[in-house]
């Protein structure tokens, strides 16, 4: 069943952003992710939030897991959390 990494973002630094943003395509592909949403036009109708947004489509809820836990993302995560405010969460589809 897919599972869904569902991202929401406010970028602090956006130039030192892209360093880790350039890279989470090809790195996602190859634990069989598609990327659904990345940070296009959005218009907010409930609530307020972050003016990011990120969706990827993952095979399975483990697949997701393993991108996230892979050294190649681990590696790039803290350009992430350094240049970011975020909220990630992995959703089981139906």
């Amino acid at each position: 069943m897919s599972a869904y990494i569902i991202v929401r973002i406010e970028v602090t630094n956006p130039e030192a952003y892209k360093e880790y943003a350039t890279q989470t395509v090809a790195m996602a592909e190859s634990f069989g992710g598609k990327f659904l949403v990345k940070a296009g036009a959005y218009e907010q109708i409930e609530g307020s939030g972050p003016d990011r947004h990120v969706v990827i489509e993952m095979p399975d809820v483990a697949a997701a897991k393993a991108f996230y836990n892979s050294p190649e993302y681990q590696a790039i995560l803290p350009l992430a959390l350094k240049n970011s405010i975020r909220d990630m969460v992995i959703v089981e589809g139906v």
